[in-house]
């Protein structure tokens, strides 16, 4: 089924792949705007048939140039296989097109990439923070904001398991 789902998606978007990986899933990098029609593709293929969108969320790689992804985990229920799909954007244009067309279920994982990453999804219905508060400042998961208050005091950092070996 992988050489079937490669050769498929080679033909239709040619250039638009920027990359075929064997992982522990398929993995796919491809142009970010070619993704709503890559995710139409694979759900209309009546021999593809990945109709179950089974996850979707952002990652902060600081060290390349495109340094925000968007990384899609589709499902083909009736086939059993998994695929992943990844895009890059980079910090100047924070936007993707929005999968809700394709996927109703992407509405909460696209805000909650939204609340976190700061990625903007083009032609979501109602793309707000879902988990923050609305008047947060920053997205919490970019690697630009520490994991804790480095200005605290009153940590013991054995308590936390980081502790200096002699």
């Amino acid at each position: 089924m992988t050489e079937k789902i490669i050769t498929s998606i080679t033909e239709k978007f040619g250039a638009d792949i920027l990359n075929i990986q064997q992982l522990d899933l398929l993995t796919i990098t491809i142009n970010k705007s070619q993704i709503v029609e890559l995710a139409k593709f694979l759900y209309d293929s009546e021999e593809l048939k990945f109709r179950f969108l089974t996850d979707l969320t952002g990652i902060h790689l600081p060290e390349q140039k495109e340094e925000f992804g968007v990384i899609y985990h589709l499902h083909s229920l009736e086939n059993n296989v998994r695929i992943r799909i990844k895009l890059f954007v980079s910090l100047e244009n924070l936007h993707v097109h929005s999968l809700t067309s394709v996927f109703l279920g992407a509405n909460w994982m696209e805000r909650e990439t939204y609340d976190f990453y700061g990625i903007h999804f083009n032609g979501h219905p109602n793309l707000k923070r879902i988990l923050n508060v609305d008047d947060m400042l920053i997205h919490p998961m970019r690697k630009e904001f520490p994991l804790e208050d480095q200005s605290r005091k009153d940590k013991n950092d054995a308590q936390f398991g980081r502790t200096k070996l002699v």
